[in-house]
């Protein structure tokens, strides 16, 4: 296909439509539900690998559209009646379905292109951390849209109706939709089919065929190699099956046109990882550790080390002041799955940060960012919340009640209310015994094998 039949096809097409249809939805999605690189490291402009996540998650739609988009433009001939004259032309079918089908998975293919440009450009104002790991995660989502294009294409010359169009959209919505709920979550292990029903889940393999994939909020993690090369072979079937669809004449030959998305499916299958650990691997480059001194971030957030040098030193000289000997010696950045709701790596050797913890994403000054590295530091998080306890804890060490930054609502406000009655019932206490709550606050807070709250701990008893 030369550069004129391109332009041809172009204009007598859909595809620019779809193309710009496609482009400017997924753009406005992004932007209105993508996060906000300034407060959330995993927003879809904060980091490379954020965005090629995002802009993957984002064809749980796009891809329906670019599917129906393919059908409608399917039914062009038989909307012209024109296949009796088409087919009585010398020239072989597959060079209409290659110049027809080409140029809407060129097109297709560049409105995601767009997507991308939009967003790495976003990325280069709020990271330094640059790496090419995120390109084959784009690139594979760019060939999924093509590939659609065709497929759609091709159903819709096989399947001549103007019901085939909105049928295929909502068929390959509804089914992707099925796929990406019913996929294992980032940290599950389900391999087999007994542990996905038992989960109510669908095997990993089978998940991973959907074109859209969950966006991990795992900034250091990103598809391993495996489900890049099993998605490449199902994406290359589907385009062979939609040309192949194209090029048919007679039922028969649509019948044989199916054998590569099914020969696809099943190798690809064989490629794809049947378990979570196996599809989201550590970026092992933007895990390394840069260290100032005592204080450690990965690489991937270097930039932030020189902001939290100082109140780092400063938290952890007063950690050794009020606990001495058992005082943390570090800070650290977490570079293991956090599941939501199960218990969180914890040290006592170090203070372990997550730049998307509450209490670090509020910090405006370095007062601020010193008391969050207090509270994370005396008191970690079993799970989820800690406000309260986190703000006691290192009021306590600065000899001044105030509550760490969070975001104002009603949970902070409620959290606010208890952490000044559990204030005012330790501190009503003789400094001794001060003392024995705190070390046995942390007890509980490291332990977490019971329901006990180390805010009660802490207050000498339920509030």
């Amino acid at each position: 296909m030369n550069g004129r039949i391109l332009r041809i096809e172009t204009r007598r097409s859909l595809a620019p439509w779809a193309g710009l249809g496609i482009a400017a939805s997924t753009v406005a999605f992004l932007f209105l539900l993508g996060g906000d690189a300034a407060e959330d490291s995993s927003a879809w402009t904060a980091e490379w690998t954020s965005m090629a996540m995002w802009t993957r998650g984002v064809l749980f739609y796009a891809w329906p559209l670019a599917l129906g988009a393919g059908a409608l433009q399917g039914l062009r001939d038989s909307r012209s009646k024109m296949p009796e004259l088409l087919s009585s032309t010398p020239r072989p079918a597959w060079h209409r379905a290659a110049s027809l089908g080409g140029t809407t998975a060129v097109v297709l293919a560049s409105a995601f292109a767009v997507l991308v440009l939009i967003g790495g450009v976003q990325v280069l104002a709020h990271t330094e951390y640059t790496h090419v790991g995120w390109m084959p995660v784009s690139l594979v989502g760019a060939l999924f849209l093509a590939a659609g294009a065709v497929l759609g294409i091709g159903i819709g010359r096989s399947l001549p109706s103007v019901f085939t169009p909105p049928m295929v959209t909502m068929a390959a919505f509804m089914l992707g939709q099925l796929l990406l709920i019913k996929s294992a979550p980032l940290a599950s292990a389900v391999s087999t089919w007994e542990e996905a029903r038992g989960a109510g889940l669908l095997p990993g393999r089978i998940a991973l065929l959907a074109p859209a994939i969950r966006e991990t909020g795992e900034t250091l993690f990103t598809l391993s190699a495996a489900v890049h090369a099993g998605q490449l072979v199902w994406v290359i079937a589907l385009t062979t099956t939609g040309f192949a669809l194209l090029a048919a004449a007679s039922r028969r030959g649509r019948l044989l046109a199916l054998v590569p998305a099914v020969v696809g499916a099943a190798v690809a299958l064989l490629i794809l990882p049947s378990t979570s650990e196996e599809t989201y691997v550590l970026d092992k480059a933007a895990a390394e550790k840069v260290c100032d001194g005592a204080v450690c971030v990965t690489a991937m957030q270097r930039s932030r080390l020189a902001g939290l040098t100082g109140p780092g030193e400063k938290a952890l000289g007063l950690m050794k002041g009020a606990l001495g000997g058992r005082a943390p010696v570090g800070i650290r950045e977490r570079t293991t799955i956090v599941p939501y709701l199960e218990v969180k790596e914890r040290s006592r050797e170090d203070v372990l940060i997550d730049f998307d913890d509450e209490v670090l994403r509020y910090a405006r000054t370095d007062e601020d960012l010193t008391r969050a590295l207090l509270g994370l530091g005396l008191a970690p998080e079993c799970s989820f919340g800690g406000l309260d306890v986190q703000s006691v804890a290192s009021s306590w060490v600065m000899g001044e009640f105030r509550m760490l930054p969070s975001a104002p609502g009603p949970a902070a406000e409620m959290a606010e209310k208890t952490a000044r009655s559990a204030w005012k019932r330790l501190t009503a206490l003789p400094e001794a015994e001060q003392r024995e709550r705190i070390d046995a606050m942390r007890a509980s807070a490291f332990s977490c094998e019971d329901e006990t709250d180390p805010l009660d701990v802490l207050a000498g008893g339920p509030r």
